[in-house]
């Protein structure tokens, strides 16, 4: 039985149906790639699948105890604690107990408090009759995996490091179904590697919903396409979808064009020879009545993006000169030493982890910040425009046709006068969509809405941060291929390696302690290059972990949760082998099989967790002795 199946779905907000009797059905262990143009109904259906929506009509079935968890596209607005607690949430069950435990276990380990060691015991215990020690354990790995701080306030976190924690929340709970929508949204590109690691041997069921070419071309093995409110369904890669879906455009435009003929011929037959075969032709002229409601009901493909930037005054041929550039936050380096050229017409890429300074390193180009030491020098006739990937240009109380003309019917493009309706429907946006308020758009319009507002301003150096965010990828292409036209000079931050590769001529790559180092070519020049020049990647690109690294292979002293668990683990370990002996010697009574079958399976079942406990018990008895033993050597 599948895990979940849509049978003649329907959904709609208004005029057409969103999602127009839709039938799929999810097998265990799939990997799905959920595409489609923005505002197609992606999220709307990640949100029926999770139980958050509820259709208009036709039915949805789940297998019995189905789970789902679900990471939304926008950052919840309600979620605060710390990132243990925040991830904790996806477990439901113990979460309270566990939160608590860990917060107890904290301020023992760096007071050496006693006073609380009777409520970390009764918690304890709670714990083990809960069977809560496996759900610890698998928050713990699941922060330690994704790099997390476990006491970090969750409100202080970047939008990207907070993307990671809830994606680690909705991990945490091991469903059926993991739903994800625009999971690298806010990721810098480190943590997109762990997150296609951890996806690839990700045993469970997964349906995604990105922009990122290269992950769903990586991980996907199915992909679902929402298109003109139908979903269709290929057994494929995304490469080969895309090679399909070429050719069924094509094959429907034929078929349509063919019908379009024939109805055209049968219009002109029931003008002209209606009166004289009236009563005998009655089934043709309801034939035609048919073919006019199909043509009627038939929806067009939706138009693709018209963009182009506004023509501006050619800036001179040096666009910014960096010197020895240095520049901190509280006396932590961002930039040190940093010096470049650059001309105009380069396209240039700035990589590096979230934090690192990659914002930063754009405002000093800018000037918009007085370095600490060297000197920055512009060219002559710069018109710059600034695309902010947190979109704080635009004002969510405003519609979207007030967004870019204010009060006003008409926009300057080029010196041409166009009313501000159809330059929107340029972007994708119906007449009735720019009378909306901004708050009630979906984060991939609020894009188009940018480049839009931003489109309307003459322009020779555009500077852009995380422009592809929401983002559909026929969008994101055409925006490649604007980018790639635009006479001007680009400086570019993304986290997208497909957009990278095929736009910018040269990266700079911030690297660590204030590094910053210009590679020449797009993202995989860029990785050949430090396979030939810096072999170990990881240690070169990131120094700051490569210290952390050190520091954890020292020895060091058990904190005294540590301490605490150390002293503790024997006993748990001789009640887990305890029991062990005891279900071996009921399973070897003859009598043990003759029971009702639903006691056997919960004895076998039993037996395998606690031999898998044994083994972890086992395990960080092991480890916690070696920390001892080095730190007494």
């Amino acid at each position: 039985m599948a895990l979940l199946g849509m049978k003649d779905v329907c959904v709609g907000f208004g005029g057409p149906l969103l999602l127009d009797k839709v039938n799929v059905q999810i097998e265990r262990g799939e990997r799905v790639a959920l595409l489609g143009r923005n505002g197609s109904g992606k999220t709307t259906l990640l949100r029926m699948m999770n139980g958050d929506i509820v259709p208009d009509a036709g039915t949805i079935s789940h297998k019995q105890g189905l789970t789902t968890a679900l990471l939304t596209q926008e950052i919840p607005q309600q979620a605060a604690g710390v990132i243990y607690d925040i991830v904790t949430e996806g477990l439901g069950k113990s979460k309270h107990l566990l939160s608590r435990y860990h917060q107890i276990s904290s301020q023992l380990a760096e007071k050496g408090d006693k006073t609380q060691m009777a409520e970390l015991d009764r918690l304890q215990q709670a714990l083990d009759a809960a069977e809560g020690w496996e759900m610890h354990r698998r928050v713990e790995n699941i922060i330690s995996h994704m790099r997390l701080n476990p006491d970090a306030e969750f409100d202080r976190l970047s939008a990207g490091l907070k993307r990671r924690v809830l994606l680690a929340r909705a991990l945490v709970s091991e469903p059926d179904i993991l739903l994800l929508d625009e999971p690298t949204n806010h990721m810098d590109i480190e943590v997109i590697f762990l997150m296609e690691e951890l996806l690839a041997g990700y045993t469970g069921t997964f349906i995604m919903v990105t922009h990122d070419r290269v992950l769903v071309q990586k991980l996907a093995r199915r992909i679902l396409e929402i298109d003109r409110g139908r979903l269709s369904s290929w057994s494929c890669d995304y490469k080969t979808f895309l090679e399909r879906k070429a050719a069924f455009l094509e094959s429907e435009q034929e078929q349509w064009a063919r019908f379009d003929k024939k109805l055209a011929r049968e219009e002109t037959w029931i003008r002209q020879g209606i009166k004289a075969r009236r009563t005998r032709n009655e089934g043709r002229v309801t034939k035609l009545t048919k073919m006019r409601e199909s043509r009627r009901q038939r929806r067009e493909q939706i138009g693709a993006v018209r963009l182009r930037t506004p023509e501006a005054k050619i800036s001179g041929n040096l666009v910014i000169e960096a010197k020895g550039v240095s520049f901190s936050y509280d006396d932590r380096p961002l930039i040190d030493n940093f010096s470049c050229t650059i001309m105009r017409g380069d396209r240039v890429g700035i990589i590096g982890p979230n934090g690192s300074g990659k914002t930063t390193l754009l405002r000093l180009l800018l000037s918009e910040l007085t370095p600490r030491s060297g000197s920055m020098r512009h060219g002559t006739n710069l018109q710059i425009v600034y695309f902010d990937q947190l979109r704080a240009q635009l004002d969510e109380e405003k519609t979207v046709q007030q967004n870019v003309a204010g009060g006003n019917d008409l926009v300057s493009i080029n010196g041409r006068q166009c009313h501000i309706i159809g330059y929107l429907q340029n972007f994708l946006f119906t007449p009735e969509r720019s009378r909306t308020q901004v708050k009630l758009i979906s984060g991939g319009e609020r894009n188009r809405l940018l480049l839009a507002r931003l489109f309307t301003q003459p322009i020779n150096l555009l500077v852009m941060d995380e422009p592809t965010n929401d983002l559909d990828i026929e969008t994101l292409e055409l925006l490649e291929e604007l980018l790639l036209d635009f006479s001007g000079t680009l400086l570019l931050v993304s986290h997208d390696r497909a957009f990278l590769n095929n736009v910018v001529t040269s990266n700079l790559v911030l690297e660590g302690e204030g590094v910053v180092t210009e590679y020449i070519g797009g993202y995989d020049d860029w990785l050949t290059q430090l396979q030939v020049s810096k072999p170990d990647r990881k240690e070169k690109v990131n120094r700051k972990e490569e210290k952390q690294r050190k520091q954890s292979s020292r020895p060091r002293k058990l904190t005294f949760k540590e301490e605490r668990e150390l002293e503790t683990l024997p006993q748990h370990i001789e009640a887990l082998e305890k029991e062990q002996q005891q279900l071996f010697a009921a399973m070897a009574d003859p009598d043990f099989f003759k029971q009702e079958g639903s006691t056997i399976v919960k004895a076998k079942n039993r037996l395998a967790v606690v031999e898998k406990e044994l083994e972890a018990a086992y395990e960080r008895w092991q480890t916690l002795e070696e920390i001892k033993t080095s730190r007494t050597d």
